[in-house]
């Protein structure tokens, strides 16, 4: 949707990626169903902008190559036009499946060390190059590097393979007019987990002279301008939930960025489960949010900060007396919904960044991005997905006028 934001022009939507489906038909017929419904649910809350709606798309690999054949794509800009929408940011995050079974760790592979991952992106960046409007650009939010430690010696893959994309984004930009942002989306217990490890993924492996020298060597261009080329389509996507579970000030965050000349060209608005303090009577109501299917890293702040890859390792360490504090699990739940009794959310933080966003040099593509839906407590889902997901965008609406 466009809305108009301190005065200028902003895209808000939610990710497709909580509907089920990993092939193109099973992703189109999901819009097909619950875009109407949305809208209609918007209209009759009074929250329906004009204009057309906008999707943020979620494209497995599978589906970006089968939409990346010209009669599929023309069938989808047939599909967009009778929807009235249009797309402006895809989630290349999750390569393959992502629902109906177990995902966790997989949904990192694979990761910026190998060609299949930049050969993917690539296919998106083709596809959102052919249905951005005019005037509008696009961004791309994809993994954070690699999974959990990949090592010093993982740094120089990644960044060989990011610098080719950067390349190629450049490329299609010169051919289509069509600027695309590649983001990487920083995670817990990933290489690139908060804004530190950022900027010094970036001061390391992608702003010396050997990046420089590779980038304008892919370009064609001189090294002055190959690092312009690098902060014009390659960034970060700001996960809320994200920084939430790690204990980051999101606004510091955001400025830090800022201030190191990285582009936030998109803004996923989610919310994390936060437990003030946790204790022996809520383990059971936390056990229940392990869904066997994502990985869900849990922070601990106490007399020190500890970090859990995953819930039951979290829940076995406060059995023996050593997770002790302020819980923060990366499980996200419907935004800015406040707080459920003990177990309540992290919505403090993503209000904070909402009512931040007029400050901003540009405003990023923000993104509703509940995907645990199908596997969340009944207590949170809170009627019909349609239902839902218009509920979110309305809460996020409101939150901007205020």
């Amino acid at each position: 949707m466009r809305l108009i934001h301190a005065g200028r022009l902003a895209h808000l939507s939610y990710c497709t990626n909580i509907h089920p489906g990993e092939s193109w038909d099973e992703i189109g017929a999901a819009l097909d169903r619950y875009i109407p419904q949305v809208r209609a649910r918007l209209a009759q809350s009074g929250h329906a902008p004009p204009g057309p709606f906008g999707i943020g798309l979620r494209l497995s690999a599978a589906a970006a190559a089968s939409l990346s054949e010209a009669p599929a794509l023309r069938a989808f800009q047939q599909q967009l036009a009778r929807l009235d929408a249009y797309v402006f940011t895809i989630n290349a995050f999750p390569f393959g499946a992502f629902h109906g079974g177990r995902v966790k760790e997989q949904v990192y592979q694979p990761d910026w060390r190998h060609a299949q991952r930049l050969d993917f992106t690539l296919h998106a960046a083709h596809i959102l190059a052919q249905l951005l409007p005019v005037g509008v650009e696009g961004s791309i939010s994809t993994v954070p590097g690699a999974f959990g430690d990949a090592g010093e010696q993982a740094g120089a893959p990644i960044a060989a393979n990011l610098i080719g994309a950067v390349a190629q984004l450049a490329a299609l930009e010169r051919a289509s007019g069509k600027r695309i942002v590649l983001a990487l989306e920083p995670e817990p217990a990933c290489l690139l987990e908060s804004v530190d490890d950022v900027l010094a993924f970036f001061a390391a492996h992608l702003s010396g002279p050997a990046a420089n020298a590779r980038l304008a060597a892919l370009a064609g261009c001189d090294e002055a301008a190959a690092q312009v080329l690098l902060r014009r389509h390659l960034g970060v996507c700001f996960d809320v939930c994200h920084a939430a579970v790690g204990f980051e000030d999101p606004l510091a965050a955001l400025a830090r960025l800022h201030q190191a000349g990285i582009a936030v060209p998109k803004i996923q608005l989610s919310c994390a489960v936060r437990i003030a303090r946790m204790h022996a009577g809520l383990a059971e109501a936390v056990a229940r949010l392990d869904d066997g299917v994502y990985l869900h890293q849990v922070s601990v702040r106490g007399a020190q900060l500890r970090r859990y890859t995953d819930l039951p390792q979290a829940l076995q360490a406060f059995r023996r007396g050593e997770a002790e504090g302020e819980w923060r699990i990366h499980c996200h739940v419907p935004v800015l919904a406040g707080a459920d009794g003990e177990l309540a959310s992290t919505d403090e933080q993503l209000r904070a960044v909402l009512g931040a966003l007029g400050g901003m040099a540009r405003l990023p593509h923000l993104e509703v991005e509940t995907y645990t839906w199908d596997v969340l407590p009944a207590a949170y889902r809170g009627g019909p997905k349609a239902h839902a997901i218009a509920r979110e965008l309305a809460a996020v609406i409101d939150a901007l006028a205020a």
